[in-house]
């Protein structure tokens, strides 16, 4: 197997599309320090990357890829057989196919597999501690089995053959143990809407107690850029991993490993539409009318990228910690308001509260009375 150099698409990556993301995905998930981050996103070190691959499965967006690592092109190569077995390059076994860290493939390809029931089994994991992608590729594949493993509980079957779950080697001795979580963190919040939830909105509901606040400034303009929508393979992968034949709720908890999110909207939006500007896939959508405006959330395009969540000046944009992942469900509505009319320009704006001008007014008359007095 042949191995290149990850790439990187910089207008896919939420450190690129929100300058103040704090987004640390494939820089974490990296075992050789190789990626370095930035305002601008991400640059490799080509002298200290060893064509591990985490990088691109670690990335919800897709801003990562590699042409000789092609998750797609395992899947098409496993529904032609009745069994898979993959074997990671460093350990140097035999397999039907050889990928370069066991850890590098994704949670939504193990359990597609395990959906169509053919049985996987991974070869290699009980060289981790020997590998040189080490613990990083250890971890990851503990993570991504676990993530399966979440959504296999998610569709317990009706009455219909259960999934044929991943399983590591025999030998494996010494592989990172993966099993289910205790039940008091299946429905806990990621780590970071975690961090947000008790950080962010904590101080923010302390502030308000303590008395009204003026709005927060909105995130500067200059701090969002603009780049086409891009919804990578794993997301669609998911669409069809996340069907019911019995039509329940596809229950599923918050997980780092799985590009999956719902959002919901606490009071207090200020109409800034930055949420809707710095997605990246568009999962987040503005509808306007003559009359109406309404901000929309579109779960079948969500990759849990969260850089909605961080540009959110008041913090009201909030990741729900368990949700239903079935796909195809209509988007949903998370703010709807009626235009107003300004009184001076007579163009019709949105505003969370009755004004009598318009933000473009409001703006002409704050300079004039700054330069003028």
């Amino acid at each position: 197997m042949s191995l290149a150099y990850p790439q990187f698409h910089a207008s896919r990556c939420t450190r690129y599309r929100y300058r103040y993301s704090a987004c640390r995905r494939c820089a974490e998930a990296c075992p050789h320090a190789a990626i370095t981050l930035g305002e601008e996103g991400a640059t490799l070190d080509a002298a200290r990357c060893q064509d591990c691959a985490l990088c691109v499965s670690a990335c919800p967006t897709g801003a990562w890829t590699s042409e000789a690592f092609k998750p797609i092109e395992l899947l098409r190569q496993a529904i032609r057989q009745p069994e898979f077995s993959l074997a990671c390059a460093p350990s140097g076994g035999a397999a039907d196919a050889v990928v370069p860290c066991l850890g590098a493939i994704d949670a939504a390809s193990l359990a597609y597999l395990a959906k169509r029931r053919i049985p996987v089994t991974l070869h290699g994991a009980d060289r981790c501690a020997e590998c040189a992608h080490g613990r990083g590729g250890a971890e990851q594949l503990a993570l991504k089995l676990e993530a399966c493993a979440v959504l296999m509980r998610a569709a317990e079957p009706v009455g219909g053959a259960p999934w044929v779950a991943p399983r590591l080697a025999a030998d494996a001795t010494h592989a990172p143990v993966a099993g289910p979580r205790p039940a008091q963190q299946d429905f806990a919040a990621g780590r970071r809407q975690l961090f947000r939830r008790l950080v962010g909105r904590g101080v923010d509901e302390i502030a308000h107690a303590a008395g009204p606040l003026a709005a927060p400034p909105p995130a500067p303009d200059k701090a969002i850029r603009a780049g086409a929508y891009a919804l990578p393979e794993q997301r669609e992968l998911l669409q069809i991993v996340c069907q019911r034949s019995d039509g329940a709720p596809f229950s599923v908890p918050l997980h780092d490993a799985l590009p999956l999110m719902a959002l919901s909207l606490h009071p207090g939006c200020t109409v800034c539409e930055a949420c809707f500007r710095v997605c990246p896939t568009g999962a987040i959508q503005i509808e306007e009318s003559p009359a109406d405006w309404q901000l929309k959330f579109d779960a079948d395009r969500c990759v849990g990228c969260e850089a909605c969540l961080e540009v959110c000046q008041p913090r009201v944009l909030d990741a729900e910690p368990v949700f239903d992942a079935r796909p195809e469900q209509p988007a949903r509505v998370l703010l709807a308001l009626s235009k107003q009319r300004c009184t001076r320009c007579d163009r019709h704006f949105v505003s969370p509260l009755p004004e009598q001008t318009c933000p473009v007014c409001r703006d002409d008359e704050d300079a004039f009375a700054a330069i003028f007095g």
